[in-house]
């Protein structure tokens, strides 16, 4: 076996008898500089079997123990450069949402425009919807296998040539496609974003960085409105994809120059290199700095030797707890989503409002969005925090905490399950008083300001849980969750304006309301069972390694024999 020693600040190789001839091949090619020899093997990685692999890398470390203070660090980015990816990210991510609302303003003038009716502008919505859930499942999937830089890039790069198609565009087939091309270029980017949380920090700190990361997702819904009637009423609706393909090539530059590749399955704790076509101008100086600095590369903190498949997000829909975290959320987005969709209708039959107006009254949402992002992550934290005490285990926000002792869905839902009630408690008095015949504008927008507020903080605590139990597929898992949540969101938009036009704007808030309650069940019994479900999946995993291990020293010794 030829493992790098870490122990050495020249980084020198230790060398022992190889278990394979193969093995022994490739352990003696690796001489010199082991930065650009170990980049070598990884860029080869799928060429070789896991015995191979084995003898040259050392065992991966998918999970630190608390106490272990000699182990490598989880991430040895500072601080600040951990906020600045997340931050990037952020922005990122507000091209999903932002893309689907900033639509909503000028359906009428399209309408008009392209010749058609108004039932056709909204399936292009619900379409982009569809597309929103689909486009994920891959993208994860290949941020995963093939890093998180890539990923972006590819989606921007579809991105921003669906915007220049929608912008230059005059049919509505035309319309309908492109809006499909632009969702499945944009959607992606909240599944990566989450990907680079997981990537960079701990369990114990990461209720702030989801905060941090899905700030871009929360404002989406209401600034899009906002720009899209400004844009809509001052330049034409062309302008919102000129808007967007702008605000696109940005975040495309600044990823290509300044983001360095994170994700753990490529680059482990940031101390391996990545792949040599997957290099920023960042990663180029943290090679530098980890040079200069002699800091070790800790090829152990490698997630996977073998890296998920494209479509990994498919099978995680299969796992028995992650389906009951899933569809729990996705209920809770579809009728939160319904609501956001309902709003312009009702706002322009209530108040008689134009479009600007209409997008001012999404502000207060998006306030409400930001202040839960930052104050909820500091409430996830704390609770982590609360019950590593009790079991008296130590926090390091440096290394990665075990949860294979820990109850982390009773840590992470004891938080998101009250801020469900709270919601539910803000929507009943909001359906009633949109009921009225002249509703008090100040009533709604301060009941929508505090459902808002919870239900973003929900679903941060629950896209914590989701990273917790699935670290080496955080994007997929993400992507799979966001497919669940984007069909049911998409049936949502489908069917408020009939429940609207059939049961009443108080009772489809009552219909909301008694739904969430209900299935909140689904998160019980996750906060219950949830540990013990883990134990067995982890005890079913040990088995199949064993396994592996037994038939892999089998066929080395026959390989030996030979």
């Amino acid at each position: 076996m030829a493992p790098l020693s870490e122990g050495t600040s020249n980084h020198s190789i230790t060398e022992t008898k190889p278990q394979t001839k193969e093995a022994g091949n490739i352990a003696a090619s690796i001489q010199g500089d082991p930065v650009s020899k170990l980049e070598e093997v990884q860029n080869g990685k799928e060429e070789y079997g896991k015995e191979t692999l084995d003898a040259i890398l050392p065992p991966t470390n998918k999970e630190l123990p608390i106490n272990l203070a000699d182990e490598p660090p989880f991430s040895i980015f500072s601080e600040s450069e951990k906020k600045f990816y997340a931050y990037a990210a952020s922005l990122a991510a507000f091209a999903s949402p932002v893309s689907s609302t900033i639509y909503y303003p000028a359906v009428n003038v399209l309408a008009k425009d392209l010749d058609t009716s108004l039932a056709n502008i909204n399936l292009t919505i619900t379409t982009y919807l569809i597309f929103q859930g689909l486009a994920p499942t891959i993208i994860g999937g290949i941020s995963d296998r093939y890093g998180r830089r890539p990923a972006y890039l590819l989606c921007f790069v579809v991105f921003i040539a669906a915007n220049t198609g929608l912008a230059l565009q005059t049919s509505f087939p035309a319309l309908l496609v492109l809006r499909c091309v632009q969702s499945s270029g944009s959607s992606g980017t909240i599944a990566l974003s989450n990907g680079v949380v997981s990537d960079v920090a701990t369990r114990a700190e990461r209720g702030k960085y989801v905060g941090l990361a899905a700030l871009g997702s929360s404002m989406g819904p209401a600034l899009g409105p906002v720009i899209g009637g400004l844009l809509t009423h001052f330049l034409g609706w062309r302008a919102i994809f000129w808007f967007l393909d702008i605000y696109a090539g940005v975040i495309l530059l600044a990823f290509a120059i300044l983001i360095p590749e994170t994700c753990r399955n490529i680059v482990g704790n940031g101390s391996v290199p990545s792949q040599r076509w997957n290099i920023s101008l960042m990663t180029y100086l943290h090679r530098r700095k980890q040079r200069k600095a002699n800091i070790p590369i800790s090829s152990q903190t490698l997630q996977n030797k073998f890296r998920p498949g494209i479509m990994s997000s498919v099978p995680i829909l299969l796992d028995k707890e992650f389906f009951l975290i899933l569809i729990y959320a996705s209920i809770l987005y579809a009728g939160f989503y319904t609501i956001l969709a309902g709003l312009p209708s009702q706002l322009s039959s209530t108040y008689h409002f134009n479009s600007i107006q209409i997008g001012l009254c999404y502000i207060p949402i998006g306030i409400g969005a930001v202040i839960s992002r930052l104050v909820s992550g500091r409430l996830i934290d704390w609770n982590f925090a609360r019950h590593s005490k009790i079991l008296g285990l130590e926090i390091s926000k440096s290394k990665q905490q075990s949860i294979e002792e820990f109850p982390i869905e009773r840590a992470r839902c004891e938080i998101a399950l009250p801020f469900v009630y709270i919601a539910c408690a803000a929507l009943v008095p909001y359906g009633w008083v949109m009921n009225l015949a002249d509703p008090p504008l100040p009533a709604v927008i301060i009941l929508l300001f505090i459902n808002t507020i919870f239900i973003s903080g929900s679903f941060q605590a629950v896209s914590a849980l989701v990273l917790d139990i699935f670290p080496t597929n955080a994007a997929a898992a993400t992507a799979a969750a966001n497919f669940m949540r984007c069909l049911l969101g998409a049936g949502g938009v489908a069917a408020v304006i009939p429940l609207l036009d059939k049961i009443g704007r108080g009772w489809t808030g009552m219909l909301i309301v008694c739904v969430w309650v209900a299935m909140s069940s689904c998160w019980w019994a996750v906060m219950i069972w949830g540990p013990g479900w883990r134990k067995e999946k982890r005890d079913k995993e040990k088995v199949k390694g064993e396994k592996e291990k037994e038939a892999a020293t089998v066929k080395s010794d026959a390989e030996m024999g030979t």
